[in-house]
């Protein structure tokens, strides 16, 4: 907050907190799709390592802010984050990974170094070739809800190639 204050210029606004709806309403073709709002927020206790390897306290904070944006985007989603800091993320897509190559794309086109950045899914990953592309362009930990009856292929791609995984037991699912 003393940063922003010292901008010129700049209009702080200060939001009151306020108890939202618990359900969210959404126009469809010839209807209307009723779904309870996703309040679940992941702490580090949530996190499962399903890897050999097991994330660091800074790689955490990482997955656990990726998450969060993943919890915001539009499904399917990839999000990609280092040092806090969002460089990327690929949404709405029918592909999982059409929505990691959108998002290593458009960190590129920004110049953005994805040698250990972290990768965080809204939902599980059905076959290792989304990991694969990921330890392709240095990403070097994922965060997914897990439970496809094949997670044992992306946990295996990723522990023969040094690199940690953590599972939520918990689906973002925003449309």
């Amino acid at each position: 907050m003393d940063v922003l204050k010292s901008k010129k210029n700049l209009i702080i606004l200060i939001r009151k907190n306020v108890e939202l709806p618990t359900l969210q309403y959404r126009s469809v073709l010839n209807g209307t799709l009723l779904q309870n709002r996703d309040l679940k927020k992941e702490t580090a206790e949530d996190l499962q390592p399903v890897t050999k390897i097991a994330p660091d306290s800074k790689i955490i904070n990482d997955l656990l802010f990726a998450n969060r944006l993943v919890k915001q985007s539009k499904s399917n989603t990839i999000v990609l984050v280092k040092g806090k800091q969002l460089l990327s993320s690929g949404v709405g897509q029918t592909s999982r990974v059409d929505a990691l190559k959108q998002a290593i794309e458009k960190a590129k086109s920004f110049g953005f170094d994805l040698n250990g950045a972290v990768m965080a899914s809204d939902a599980f990953f059905p076959f290792p070739d989304c990991v694969e592309i990921a330890n392709n362009e240095g990403i070097n930990s994922v965060i997914q809800p897990g439970g496809s009856i094949r997670d044992k292929l992306s946990i295996e791609f990723r522990d023969n190639h040094q690199m940690s995984m953590v599972v939520t037991g918990f689906r973002h699912f925003k449309h």
